[in-house]
């Protein structure tokens, strides 16, 4: 009877020793197939094996049990550490038996004039030497070797084995010693490069403190763990202390360092009502939060919820490594096997000549730095991103953004910041510029409305403190009316002067010289008279025209702006902004068609935008991407990438970053064809017997790897 999939469990195992793909591999043939195990999925960076497996079967005592028996061990894996203190005295033991493979074929080299009883080529001190350098590299090689030749599964230690046996057997000592001690250092290094991946993530991870301080009802504070702290409990943060959850400032003032998090390099001010990220860093003033997500939804999780999602969603890279090495390395066997019969039967060779040359094939086709390099070498570009301010949904994504041809943006919120700001005030009738900032926001200070808020931060800019004010009603698509001392004072549109015959000829002429569609006209007035105008404006991000001017630079060879705004407004922005290319009064049906011409002729697109009416776009370009803080979170989730620091500058960076990766990547792909097409010549030009051939041959393979 098949297992119910809705009864089935889960459970994260952190396995022990598992350091590349051949683990992989391992566990998959182990436990594939068994009775009760549903579906296995695995995370090389965090060394974790996620199994959906059928309780009424199989219970997680039997499963690693069956993992045992592959030579590796496994705990139940904790969410917010990576492999543990057994992990890192895996590497250091793989450390240790390389240093002394590597004293030992050293030691070998410099004995080898001490005259003595010779063994084949080789003194008998320097064989005893080598001998240790060999056996240091095989007791972690062998049990591996053993492993894979019982399951008829041969692998890069199979091929390691055999061709440092043969080496032995040919007398060849110092190129048995040398090959098994470069091996071991490739391994080392894998383990050291993996090692340094967890370690990226582990810096995100424990970037938010795992206990807050959490004030009771009766006032008591109490220390709690981080994952039962609940939506709306108040956290009391002290200067220096990092921000253990998202929340809101209730109490008190300070400046927060959000670099961690979105890569900002200058703190920001954080006063009631600011909103704050788990794992930044509270700089001088002690503050109250209320508490608006658990520790597993803050940024932070979803930070590395995304960078350890990314691992299961494999580049077309590391895809077709895949690919690649599951069939690579019987064909490697059977062109050695030919290699040693083919010659001396056909062409009567000599059969020490060509057993040579086929160990030596053995030995520089292992493909272990070609499967195991490009995976991480994604995983060190997502890491790199995130510390940057960048999300990446997965290594597919960190590639492609780097073919982008066409680089469409979103016009509000992304070309511009997305919230009107005052650009200038024109004081009407001898009033004075700090008066009538004064008498606006005091109006102003009590309404929850864009305009208003823009109005209040700008009198707050200039210094500006505005008096109380009674009475204060909102006229809604109008203005707001109240009394400052007794007097009675109305803010908004020029309709609702003129409604109010607060309208007089020379506010009507200094409305309309400056009523465009790029800018928002508010006027205040009292008593029939009209005081002043404020021009309000979304304008363009300091960075907008910088970060085109760069997107060209990386060889983008269209950048457009797609708007639902009017013409006149996007004819503007796209002016201030360097942008040659825009469309205006799109719905969002008409982005995604608009996306999909581009498409139609062959390019590469990626869209940037923020709003819920980029998410379709978003979703239909190559290349998603949101602006992270001012983003919504319909935008966010269609999105591949997230911009966190909402800098446009990081966009032209992101590119960059992707292209450099992927040279990286190609340049190991290279270095094996390179290493091939020498150790061909080498073993067509010359012949086996001397270390003069086999060791320029293990020069390539160190090369190689």
């Amino acid at each position: 009877m098949k297992p119910n999939l809705s009864e089935s469990q889960t459970v994260c195992l952190q396995i022990a020793g598992m350091d590349c793909p051949d683990e992989i591999e391992d566990l998959r043939r182990a436990l594939a197939g068994k009775t009760g195990v549903l579906d296995l999925s695995f995370n090389l960076i965090r060394s974790t094996m996620t199994v959906d497996f059928d309780p009424s079967a199989v219970g997680p005592e039997a499963i690693i049990s069956i993992i045992r028996t592959t030579g590796m061990n496994a705990t139940t894996a904790s969410d917010r550490e990576m492999p543990n203190d057994n992990q890192s005295g895996n590497e250091r033991k793989t450390l240790r038996l390389t240093i002394v493979s590597g004293l030992g074929t050293a030691a070998g080299l410099a004995m080898a004039w001490v005259p003595a009883t010779s063994l084949h080529h080789t003194t008998w001190p320097s064989a005893i030497a080598y001998s240790i350098a060999i056996a240091a590299a095989w007791w972690h090689i062998a049990p591996n070797a053993l492993r894979a030749a019982g399951r008829f599964q041969p692998d890069m230690n199979v091929l390691m084995t055999v061709a440092v046996s043969g080496a032995i057997g040919l007398g060849e000592w110092f190129e048995a010693s040398t090959v098994a001690f470069l091996f071991m250092l490739s391994n080392w290094l894998e383990g050291w490069s993996v090692g340094r991946a967890r370690r990226a993530i582990q810096s995100l991870i424990d970037l938010a403190p795992p206990t807050a301080r959490v004030r009771m009802e009766n006032g008591i504070e109490v220390e709690v763990d981080a994952s039962k702290v609940v939506i709306g409990d108040h956290v009391i943060v002290k200067p220096g202390e990092k921000f253990p959850l998202d929340g809101r400032v209730i109490e008190g003032s300070t400046s927060a360092n959000q670099a961690p998090i979105t890569g900002e390099s200058i703190p920001v001010n954080k006063a009631i009502g600011d909103g704050v990220f788990a794992g930044t860093i509270n700089q001088e003033g002690a503050v109250v939060i209320n508490v608006t997500k658990p520790a597993g939804d803050s940024v932070l999780a979803g930070v590395i919820r995304l960078v350890d999602q990314a691992q299961g969603r494999r580049s077309p890279s590391e895809r077709f490594v895949d690919r690649f090495a599951r069939y690579y390395t019987p064909a490697v066997i059977g062109g050695a096997i030919l290699v040693c019969v083919l010659p001396p039967t056909v062409l009567e060779g000599d059969w020490g000549t060509w057993l040579y040359r086929s160990l030596v094939l053995l030995v520089i086709a292992c493909p272990c730095a070609l499967v195991i390099s490009t995976p991480v070498t994604i995983v060190s570009g997502l890491a790199s991103a995130a510390r940057n301010g960048v999300l990446i949904k997965g290594g597919e994504y960190l590639e492609s953004v780097g073919k982008a041809e066409v680089v469409a943006l979103d016009k509000t919120g992304t070309l511009t910041r997305g919230r009107p700001i005052v650009e200038k005030v024109i004081p009407i009738n001898n009033t004075s510029v700090s008066c009538l900032l004064e008498l606006a926001s005091a109006v102003e200070q009590r309404s929850e409305h864009w305009i208003a808020q823009a109005i209040v931060a700008y009198a707050r800019d200039q210094g500006v403190a505005p008096p109380p004010c009674d009475n204060y009603t909102a006229i809604s698509g109008k203005g707001a009316k109240a009394q400052i001392e007794g007097k009675t004072y109305l803010i908004g549109n020029h309709r609702f002067l003129e409604e109010e015959n607060n309208c007089t000829a020379e506010a009507h002429q200094a409305i309309l010289e400056h009523d465009d569609c790029h800018h928002t006209v508010i006027a205040l007035s009292s008593d029939g008279n009209p005081l002043g105008v404020f021009l309000l404006a979304d304008s363009p991000r300091e960075e907008a025209r910088e970060s085109v001017e760069k997107l060209r630079a990386c060889g983008v060879s269209t950048i457009v702006m797609l708007t639902g705004d009017n013409v006149g407004t996007a004819q503007a922005v796209a002016q201030e902004c360097g942008v040659t290319d825009y469309q205006a009064e799109l719905l969002p049906a008409d982005k995604v068609r608009a996306v999909e011409a581009y498409k139609a002729r062959g390019t590469h697109v990626i869209m940037v935008g923020d709003g819920i009416n980029d998410a379709p776009a978003l979703a239909a370009a190559h290349v998603g991407i949101a602006m992270g803080c001012g983003g919504t979170d319909a935008s966010l989730e269609t999105a591949d990438i997230g911009l966190m620091t909402d800098d446009l500058r990081k966009l032209p960076w992101l590119i960059r970053h992707s292209r450099r990766t992927r040279k990286i990547i190609t340049r190991v792909w290279l270095f094996p064809s390179a290493l091939w097409n020498n150790s061909r010549l080498t073993l067509l030009a010359q012949g086996a017997g001397g270390c003069q051939n086999s060791g320029r041959v293990t020069i390539f393979y160190s090369i190689g790897r």
